[in-house]
């Protein structure tokens, strides 16, 4: 058995007990004694335990989000409502008692980074999935701020005990508009004389900006869903 088999075996393992111990060590050993994973191997996989195995949930639902938008024609689509279907189809892939244990955890100050790089990966899921392009400063000025609506969204729909989830959709409609009308606001001072004075120097350096050029072809690194060009600011 493979090491990305024998992973997935002790996360669905330790998913039958993070409800009642959360992705803590307690958890790592029920997973261990219900895998029959030889214990250097299982710490090998895992060398931080719960921690490992929580961002190990997190990532597997980027993959299945990324396979099931490939999967689905979105061109009818706003490129906005394409946001908020990856949000949502990824919100419908997590349990809430996982994701709930899993935010408290990474809320610990000594795992903030990790939960942040966690939010920005979702982030990158979602954008490579929808087939972004920008290879500029647009490039994490996406991933960030999509990290922020997806991290304010998590937290909102982790209470919303609304039919289908529908508050956290209008939630997360809001604040996609939110967005919108900021990047309206940039447009119209780039358009303003005045406005173009003021971020000339600004635009020169975030211009020498490029996004990181990484080896498409890496093991075990997740391939983009095709789509169209969206380098361009969305709509």
């Amino acid at each position: 058995m493979q090491a990305a088999e024998l992973r997935e075996k002790l996360l669905d393992a330790a998913l039958n007990h993070v409800a009642f111990d959360g992705w803590s060590e307690a958890t790592f050993q029920a997973a261990l004694a219900d895998s029959g994973l030889e214990p250097g191997l299982a710490r090998a996989l895992f060398p931080r335990g719960g921690l490992d195995l929580a961002l190990a949930y997190h990532q597997r639902g980027d993959r299945q989000m990324m396979r099931q938008l490939a999967a689905e024609d979105l061109s009818a689509l706003r490129f906005r409502d394409r946001i908020a279907r990856a949000v949502m189809l990824r919100l419908s892939l997590a349990e809430r008692e996982a994701v709930q244990r899993g935010t408290t955890l990474l809320a610990l100050p000594q795992n903030a980074a990790q939960g942040s790089k966690a939010l920005w990966g979702t982030a990158d899921a979602i954008w490579c999935a929808l087939g972004d392009t920008s290879e500029d400063v647009n490039w994490y000025t996406k991933r960030a701020t999509l990290s922020a609506v997806y991290g304010a969204t998590v937290l909102y729909w982790l209470g919303d005990d609304s039919p289908d989830h529908q508050a956290t959709r209008d939630f997360l409609d809001r604040r996609i508009e939110g967005v919108m009308q900021f990047e309206k606001t940039k447009a119209k001072l780039a358009q303003n004389p005045l406005g173009k004075a003021l971020i000339a120097g600004p635009l020169k350096f975030l211009g020498r900006i490029r996004a990181p050029a990484l080896p498409k072809d890496l093991p075990g690194r997740e391939t983009p869903a095709e789509g169209p060009d969206q380098g361009s600011q969305p709509g």
